[in-house]
């Protein structure tokens, strides 16, 4: 596992990366469909000349009952959406089509959390992990970078149960070297320390990373952890080091409750340790530039720091 991350923006955009990938993947294997839910230009596959790219509308839950179906014929079926239709609006549809009657698919929700930016609250998921993370035998995949991204793709075409793959549309930073290949429920320690970890997944990587380095400079070393998946949770690696470290600091894009620091808390649960964590509290999103929105619900490295300096 190589971590080339420098901290600099990666001029990738993950919707053209989803496009470029899903395009490899039809000509690959003959089974794969692509389902969109009117977001072509968002998700990069507009492009796409192949009678197995198909507009649903704006009608995800029959999106998502069409994905079972061609999951139940043999087919590989991958359905898009932004990320709080492709969570809430058709879970019921996910649920029980595709989960409960064991026909595998692969849901992607783009720009979770604050990503949204200007298309609002309404679009705004910080309740699709929790969603997900209550269907049995689901696996959540909240992208870091481009690597992770392309893996995750390709990984999710042959995996059993149903996928949920939540990634930004636009650019990143760049943590993995291209081609790093990642397994489901197996967390990446990024970097070593000995005063306590930070768990962070998606874009509050980058975050953490920042924290660690800023925090380095007053003497306090922390272990930053992604855990690739926040469904299956890599529990033993992270409660090994939270055992060790006494202390854990979760980030996420997302509703602290039923997200990745509850999933977090579950697996460090009896052992004694200091908590902490950089999470959206129980509210509603709203309109703004991300950068606005990152200071708006305290998803920032410097708010990382803080939490970790308050549990010293």
């Amino acid at each position: 596992m190589k971590i080339v991350y420098n901290g600099e923006k990666d001029s990738r955009q993950f919707k053209n990366i989803i496009g470029e990938t899903v395009e490899a993947l039809l000509k690959e294997d003959d089974k794969v469909v692509w389902l969109d839910a009117d977001l072509m230009g968002c998700s990069g596959t507009n492009k796409i000349d192949d009678a197995r790219v198909i507009n649903c509308g704006i009608a995800e839950a029959n999106m998502a009952g069409i994905a079972a179906g061609l999951s139940a014929s043999g087919m590989k079926p991958y359905a898009h959406s932004f990320g709080p239709f492709a969570s809430r609006r058709c879970f019921d549809q996910v649920f029980l089509a595709a989960g409960y009657a064991n026909n595998p698919i692969t849901m992607i929700g783009t720009d979770p959390g604050i990503t949204a930016a200007f298309n609002g609250g309404t679009h705004m998921p910080f309740e699709d992990v929790a969603l997900y993370r209550a269907l049995p035998g689901a696996t959540i995949f909240d992208i870091t970078d481009v690597p992770m991204l392309v893996d995750a793709l390709k990984k999710a075409k042959d995996m059993p149960g149903v996928k949920y793959i939540r990634v930004p549309r636009k650019d990143s930073y760049q943590v993995y070297a291209d081609g790093t290949k990642f397994t489901p429920g197996e967390a990446v320690v990024l970097r070593e320390g000995k005063d306590g970890v930070i768990v962070a997944s998606g874009i509050m990587v980058h975050e953490a990373l920042q924290a660690a380095e800023a925090l380095a400079k007053d003497g306090i070393e922390m272990t930053v952890i992604d855990p690739i998946t926040i469904k299956p949770l890599d529990v033993k690696t992270i409660r090994e080091y939270a055992e060790k470290m006494g202390m854990v600091v979760v980030a996420e894009n997302h509703n602290r409750i039923g997200g990745l620091t509850s999933a977090v808390q579950e697996a460090v649960c009896g052992l004694p340790l200091k908590f902490g964590y950089v999470a959206v509290e129980d509210e509603f999103g709203e309109v703004g530039p991300q950068d606005y929105l990152r200071k708006r619900f305290d998803l920032t490295c410097d708010h990382i720091a803080e939490v970790v300096k308050g549990l010293k």
